[in-house]
């Protein structure tokens, strides 16, 4: 596999620095080259080359992970599904098995944030890493501006904005990824209105998505979620070619 390297820059003005990024790839080649080309732009970096090196470098809440699902090979993308059903670390996802839309799909309605095709530019990959990045943090900014008591309550099911947390009529709590919860919230704060794709792109920080269907992809996982009570599986309501309603009636509190 080739890798593209090209001369080394310093990080943007006024941009944060990375810290503690996790590279999981079986390739000890690889996984050096990346480290140093990220090093060398201010960020720090990890390596894992199995799942349980993974695991474990998890529970240190590291910002980001890069994983080639070939690092786990019985199962791969059954490790995706762990990490992101775990954690809300995003993942960029980095494979040269299955270039294909379909995969790219399944990996991103299972949780992952970005999708790289082997062989790649490293600058390629240090600007996915800087979008996935900057995504996170004007969604964690616009959840710290956003009013922290109260909530919403629909079809018995309660989001507390103090709390980010999303419970069910049992009173079970549902975890959502940063950006299900940017989307719910969305949805929630606009109830029974149709929502355009753009406008949704827009509010929960993707319009700078390199994948089209992303919006498309985050409702099916948000859906998901929400399938767990039959009575509210249609609750979001597609209108092909324009956008999504929330169909349900919504009560702050």
């Amino acid at each position: 596999m080739s890798i593209e390297v090209h001369s080394l820059t310093k990080p943007l003005k006024g941009e944060s620095v990375a810290r503690d990024v996790v590279i999981a790839d079986s390739d000890p080649v690889l996984r050096r080259v990346i480290a140093k080309y990220l090093e060398e732009h201010g960020m720090s970096v990890r390596c894992a080359c199995n799942r349980n090196e993974i695991y474990r470098l998890l529970t240190t809440d590291p910002r980001l992970i890069i994983l080639d699902p070939l690092v786990h090979r019985e199962d791969g993308f059954g490790l995706l599904r762990d990490i992101c059903s775990h954690s809300d670390v995003p993942v960029i996802v980095t494979t040269g098995d299955r270039p294909d839309e379909h995969d790219r799909i399944v990996g991103l309605e299972l949780g992952a944030d970005d999708y790289i095709v082997k062989p790649f530019s490293l600058r390629e990959l240090l600007a996915r890493i800087r979008a996935v990045l900057r995504r996170q943090e004007v969604g964690l900014a616009a959840r710290a501006r956003s009013d922290q008591r109260g909530g919403y309550r629909f079809s018995g099911w309660r989001l507390d904005l103090g709390a980010r947390r999303l419970v069910d009529t049992r009173e079970t709590e549902v975890r959502l990824g940063n950006k299900e919860y940017a989307l719910l919230l969305t949805f929630l704060q606009a109830p029974q209105r149709l929502l355009t794709r753009d406008y949704l792109l827009q509010e929960t920080a993707l319009q700078d998505d390199s994948f089209d269907r992303s919006i498309d992809v985050l409702v099916s996982r948000l859906r998901r979620k929400l399938s767990v009570d039959p009575t509210i599986r249609s609750v979001i309501r597609t209108e092909r070619g324009v956008g999504y309603l929330f169909a349900s009636k919504v009560e702050p509190f």
